[in-house]
């Protein structure tokens, strides 16, 4: 389905434009044909006539009376139409007229004619164009008839269409002729119509042009504009209004030359049937780059049950942009198991993204920014094709994928679901090649939504890092709503909330650190504060706290980082410290988020922590005032502002900014830079690992998907000393894989919807996925990650040693009494063996 909303509402016009038509009938259309609604001192005599066959009956339909200002775009009155329009041409044409007092006196205004079936035919506008925004043309832009009356024409005259023919576009409108309302217009004459007579001989078997000569080699036709005879096979209906008002047609006599398509798009809402054979006469168009046949004066049916030719079977990649073309408005079918790689505009236009060889990987994850990347890139956009859903319709209900059933909260369709035997019609609009299915996917969920990773029982600590997506939570007492990001009413705060709540109660990390939560404070109604009393209600204790680092406000910008932690696991040592620009000047703090650090005491293995909280400036941000712009190679804006606050970072954290003397760092957060970007090797540089990296891999690792590739801006990078105490990294795939129509937010769905496709659970909670890592060993007083007989031999020559002795190390003080004694051999030995049974186990 089209991205573009205006793309049904073009549709339609052009519908309107052509009339109704039936099967073996020429085109005979129905249209406004004289006007009046301003003259010389009052208005008098405002009128209406509509012109059309013979024997048409205008009951059930309507006008309906449009004000254009500018403040309003909206419909004031509706006239109801009644009677049957008779023959006064003596050629099968007349015309009704209706009286339309208090017709409003332009500058602009319109007016809609629509049918019993309440579709708009044509919406005209006079002293200038408009968009209504309600009413059966909401969203439709009207056609200006150029001419126009005053306050100055005289009473009795009125705006006429003048000219020959059949159609509303045979005839031009005139300004102040003397009005004929009820009558045909004086310099107006119809031709074309049948005299009442039987429908015109059929067109089947007359002489047609080849669809692949229509289409030609190329990506427009080479007959675009000219009226061209079709005679093919319908191979695919999405007619109506909701649909895309068309079918597809197919040649079985294809050509020799396998460049030229043997299919094409007829717009058209003339009942057919799939596998009807009809003979068409219209014009070829490009229609937004789609080559198609419309304005047809005829369509006859010349036979039904004709078998459909067979699929052309299409692989991806495709060997070059161009390839697709070829095959242009055909029936194909895609042998391969195809991967679900985006399903971003899901619920919006019923839109999903498929690739093969697995999901499209960012770029800039698995190559160098540059040329690689670039390259990377190219093979991505040759290695996807959309899926739409053969509707033109705008947050669709029921959303029809997955299939069978229909999206829901609980039938989700994640990215990285597979797609085997996919068969439909190929077209193209707004950019990209499009599959129509004719036949039902097949969805395998080959990605299901995940558990919480694993414990690792031999893991002490467990830190986690969560992109929270705009957690605001109004004044803090139910109201402030909307602000200025996140829910816009409490009822979406509370789904947000619940969402978010569960997500972290589940991860149960002993510290998490937070991204965009609102920048508000540490007070009682702070965001913060919110979220924490949140946590604590559905664990039922006080489980959670929150990191004061002792200011209002942390930086400027409305969204900031956050810590929270678990009090029972771990202890606060020494205050938070915060990185800006006035720590460090390439640290930019009115682009990139200021980053807060903390030192932990982790009470079971009795080793410190630094973890430092981080959310760097967005790629899609604008950086032009401090000359750092998208360079082309991959990494989008605010690269440079980026990579400096990534070495300050380093810098300032290698100064022990807590100055607890803690020899463990843990970079975390939303760095918004892919794995092999400029950010993260500056990280590396410094003596960082990314532990993403290294653990899962980045050709498997992913924790955000854009523009239909996936890859990781969470991270998790560990200093030399912390390393080797890394047990386990793992990220948590509820959210990214997700469609985002399973979020809190209950714009653009309707009730059911908004009820149905909302689960108080962890999915889609955000749009980034959470990462957990795993550190430290209890009994580990070498730092290698083990507790082993070298262990034990550091914990003898501790054995009777106190706090200012040389060579004391406090880990090995476990009951914190400031020697290390026999009790504390105790506490050291249960925790070897416990680690010799864990180490089994795992």
């Amino acid at each position: 389905m089209s991205s573009n909303p205006s793309h049904g509402f073009q549709r339609l016009l052009l519908a309107a434009s052509l009339g109704i038509c039936g099967a073996a009938q020429a085109a005979t259309p129905v249209f406004v044909n004289e006007l009046h609604y301003d003259n010389s001192g009052g208005d008098l005599g405002e009128e209406i006539e509509i012109a059309g066959p013979a024997g048409t009956d205008l009951n059930g339909w309507s006008l309906v009376l449009y004000n254009g200002s500018a403040t309003q775009l909206n419909r004031y009155d509706t006239i109801n139409l009644a009677g049957v329009i008779a023959d006064q041409s003596g050629g099968g044409f007349g015309v009704l007229s209706f009286p339309a007092p208090g017709l409003q006196n332009g500058a602009p205004d319109g007016v809609a004619l629509v049918d019993a079936s309440n579709t708009v035919v044509q919406f005209l506008t006079y002293e200038g164009g408009f968009t209504p925004i309600d009413g059966p043309a909401a969203g439709m832009a009207g056609t200006d008839i150029g001419v126009a009356e005053t306050a100055s024409t005289p009473v009795g005259m009125s705006l006429q269409l003048q000219g020959s023919g059949s159609r509303y576009e045979d005839f031009t409108w005139v300004g102040e002729s003397a009005a004929s309302f009820g009558s045909i217009n004086s310099t107006q004459s119809f031709a074309g119509g049948n005299g009442g007579a039987q429908p015109p001989v059929s067109q089947c078997g007359q002489p047609a042009t080849l669809i692949s000569a229509i289409q030609g080699t190329g990506a427009s036709s080479p007959l675009g504009g000219t009226v061209q005879h079709v005679e093919a096979v319908v191979t695919a209906n999405f007619q109506g209004s909701g649909n895309l008002s068309g079918l597809f047609l197919q040649q079985a006599e294809a050509d020799a030359d396998p460049a030229t398509s043997e299919g094409l798009f007829v717009f058209s809402n003339t009942p057919v049937n799939v596998g009807d054979r009809v003979h068409v006469v219209g014009t070829v168009t490009e229609f937004f780059e789609l080559t198609e046949l419309n304005n047809l004066s005829s369509l006859d049916v010349c036979g039904s049950g004709n078998p459909l030719p067979a699929p052309v079977e299409v692989s991806l990649p495709f060997a070059h942009a161009g390839e697709p073309e070829r095959w242009e408005g055909m029936l194909v079918s895609l042998p391969q198991t195809l991967t679900v790689t985006e399903n971003y505009n899901l619920a919006r236009y019923g839109e999903l993204l498929l690739s093969s060889g697995g999901r499209l990987l960012t770029p800039t994850q698995i190559a160098l920014p540059g040329q690689a990347a670039i390259a990377a890139a190219a093979d991505n956009a040759l290695n996807q094709l959309l899926v739409d859903d053969g509707s033109n319709i705008q947050n669709p209900d029921p959303v029809i994928y997955p299939q069978p059933g229909d999206l829901s909260a609980a039938n989700t369709l994640r990215s990285g679901y597979g797609v085997t035997g996919a068969t439909g019609v190929l077209s193209y609009g707004f950019g990209a090649y499009r599959l129509e299915p004719t036949q039902v996917l097949n969805f395998a969920a080959d990605n299901a939504r995940p558990a919480v990773p694993a414990v690792d029982a031999r893991a002490a600590l467990k830190v986690a890092s969560f992109n929270v997506l705009n957690f605001f939570n109004g004044d803090g007492l139910g109201g402030g709503f909307p602000t200025a990001r996140g829910a816009n009413t409490q009822q979406e705060f509370a789904r947000q909330r619940a969402k978010i709540v569960k997500a972290i109660h589940e991860l149960n990390a002993d510290v998490l650190g937070l991204m965009e939560i609102e920048n508000d404070g540490y007070a009682a109604t702070g965001a913060i504060a919110d979220l924490v009393n949140g946590l604590n209600q559905l664990a039922g204790v006080e489980r959670y706290a929150f990191v004061n680092p002792g200011v209002n406000k942390v930086g400027t910008d409305e969204i900031t980082v956050g810590l929270i932690y678990q009090p029972a696991k771990v202890q606060l040592v020494g205050s938070a410290a915060i990185l800006d620009a006035a720590v460090d000047p390439r640290f930019i703090d009115n682009k990139n988020r200021p980053a807060i650090a903390q030192t932990f005491l982790d009470k079971t293995s009795n080793k410190m922590l630094t973890i430092a909280v981080n959310h760097l400036k967005s790629k899609g941000s604008d950086c032009n005032d401090i000359n750092d712009p998208d360079t082309g190679d991959g990494q989008g804006n605010c690269n440079i502002t980026r990579t400096s606050a990534a070495e300050a970072l380093a810098d300032w954290l290698a100064n022990d900014p807590t100055q607890t003397g803690s020899h463990n760092a843990l970079i975390i957060g939303d760095l918004n830079a892919y794995a092999q970007e400029d950010p993260i090797a500056a990280l590396k540089n410094a003596g960082y690992v990314n532990l993403i990296e290294q653990s899962v891999g980045n050709q498997a690792a992913y924790s955000f998907v854009f523009d239909g590739a996936s890859g990781y801006l969470d991270h998790a990078l560990a200093n030399t000393e912390l390393t080797p105490q890394v047990k386990a990294v793992g990220e948590w795939h509820i959210n990214a894989d997700e469609p985002r129509a399973l979020d809190y937010n209950t714009e653009f769905k309707s009730a059911g919807q908004i009820a149905g496709f909302y689960a108080a659970d962890a999915y889609r909670s955000s749009d980034h996925d959470p990462l957990l890592v795993q550190v430290f060993v209890a009994g580990d007083l070498d730092s290698d990650g083990d507790a082993d007989s070298a262990d034990a031999s550091l914990f003898r020559q501790q054995l009777g040693k106190c706090t200012g002795a040389s060579g004391f190390n406090a880990e090995a003080d476990y009951d914190h009494s400031g020697c290390v004694t026999m009790g504390d051999y105790r506490i050291w030995y249960a925790y070897y063996k416990a680690y010799s049974v864990a180490g089994n186990a795992n």
